[in-house]
């Protein structure tokens, strides 16, 4: 793989593509060789829709149980700091199958996904000798991209007629300001949901008996993504009046979608209680994924592929939840809920219990999946492998965490690396007593600040996304 920096590649953008034509025979080619690994170890891909690192026992929620995820990390890697590089389904996803930002090659919409000339890490697997079986829903490929990336997607063998889907419903009426809260009843049984029938695909993988070719079992899930509806067992789990106290609305300094999203949704009008309802029935279903998670972790055991499968844990992006005086998530938003994501590993012969502390970005998946199955890279790409903090080694701790947003779901922005890459993120301190520089910006922006401009007492008060964002601000300094 070619190495360039971040604001090189804008320059040779038109290259990647080209590699991606050649990527092919290159990987076919080094499947065949001597060094290529003679035993490649299964991987299984398990992605919870909007689920926030915050939300899990083992990254400090007191609230939630989360047993299987906790069991998952005191197995294996928890990076602790672990960010999206875009907060909508599609944009992040094409991010983490190429290793790209989503301003390289514009995937920035909920609907514009990779196409056949461009990379993806799917297709490196099929071509390296994997089966990739893909079970659930698709916010990443280009329907022609599915022939040469993906082995099966969606195929239940053994089922001769559908099983029945429960479906929540929106119990409230359009004059009812809970309409838009997307707050709905109770769902049905925890073995009628679509999440339910996926993971019980992928057990039959594990349950087969040919084991020669590696396998890729990819499952992008539902849960915990709005709307809020846990199955029975799981809605009412948690007593909202139990729980800690949300971030609350009209905070200063926040971008002014804010309060343009609660007044236009009406949600402005929600109560506390309403809104930690909400994040009640949302913690709900991330222990019911949780459950699920349980369910393919026993399979694993029982089939004895502990020892040579890979199971990473991840999310697209975080949710809100009530946070904000808001529900799900917008793509300008660049909080902590909707960027920082758990990110859990476990390999064969990794180091168990580890915790990696400095920041990390979801596509490194890629380059880490790439490296266990001993497949190199043909294209120019941004993501790390992670394999050395998975044995147990300390990551890079000055890294920084890039990500963007946009003011519609649909349009490509214009944004470029060296002017709003991270649009609204940038954010006042919690103190306000140094200076700081101030830069003009749209209203939906926050004010932008930098580290040369803070001192330590302040570096030591703001989020972790504003000690990002100053990292950021810096190196756009020094280039």
């Amino acid at each position: 793989m070619q190495n360039i920096s971040r604001r090189g590649f804008f320059g040779g953008a038109a290259g990647a593509t080209l590699a991606a034509n050649l990527e092919a025979s290159a990987v076919q080619e080094e499947a065949s060789s001597p060094n290529h690994p003679k035993k490649q170890p299964n991987l299984i891909f398990f992605m919870p829709d909007e689920l926030r690192a915050d939300a899990l026992s083992c990254y400090g929620n007191r609230v939630c149980r989360t047993p299987n995820l906790d069991r998952l990390a005191s197995e294996g890697t928890r990076f602790a700091q672990c960010h999206i590089a875009y907060p909508v389904c599609g944009a992040s996803r094409c991010s983490l199958l190429t290793g790209w930002p989503t301003s390289v090659h514009g995937h920035r919409s909920l609907y514009y996904f990779l196409r056949p000339q461009e990379p993806n890490l799917f297709r490196y697997l099929r071509r390296g000798g994997y089966d990739v079986f893909w079970y659930g829903k698709n916010d990443a490929l280009a329907s022609e991209s599915f022939a040469d990336s993906v082995t099966e997607w969606n195929y239940y063998p053994g089922e001769t007629t559908p099983p029945t889907i429960h479906a929540a419903h929106n119990p409230h009426t359009k004059e009812d300001p809970l309409y838009y809260s997307f707050l709905f009843n109770e769902g049905g049984d925890r073995r009628t949901t679509q999440d339910y029938r996926n993971v019980q695909a992928a057990i039959k993988i594990l349950e087969r008996k040919e084991t020669e070719k590696p396998f890729c079992i990819f499952l992008p899930l539902s849960s915990p993504h709005p709307p809020y509806s846990g199955p029975e067992g799981f809605h009412d789990l948690y007593d909202p009046s139990r729980l800690p106290a949300l971030r609350p609305a009209g905070l200063p300094n926040k971008p002014d979608f804010h309060a343009a999203i609660r007044k236009t949704f009406r949600i402005d009008s929600l109560s506390d209680g309403q809104l930690r309802q909400i994040r009640a029935v949302y913690l709900g279903m991330v222990s019911y994924t949780d459950w699920l998670l349980g369910e393919l972790l026993e399979t694993i055991e029982r089939t004895n592929h502990g020892p040579d499968t890979a199971i990473f844990v991840f999310s697209d992006h975080g949710d809100y939840a009530g946070d904000y005086g808001l529900v799900e998530k917008w793509p300008s938003g660049l909080e902590d809920p909707l960027t920082h994501i758990p990110l859990i590993a476990r390999v064969p012969g990794g180091t168990k219990a580890h915790t990696a502390n400095e920041i990390v970005e979801l596509f490194d998946v890629m380059a880490t999946s790439l490296e266990l199955a001993g497949i190199e890279a043909q294209h120019t790409h941004f993501a790390r492998s992670l394999m050395p903090q998975l044995s147990g080694k300390p990551g890079d701790p000055h890294r920084a965490a890039f990500a963007e947003g946009d003011t519609t779901f649909t349009n490509h922005s214009a944004l470029s690396l060296l002017e709003t890459s991270l649009k609204s993120t940038i954010r006042k301190p919690r103190s306000n007593k140094n200076t700081r520089k101030r830069f003009r910006a749209p209203p939906w922006c926050g004010r932008r600040i930098t580290s040369s401009s803070c001192g330590p007492a302040v570096r030591a008060s703001c989020t972790t996304m504003e000690k990002i964002q100053m990292n950021y601000t810096t190196y756009m300094e020094t280039q």
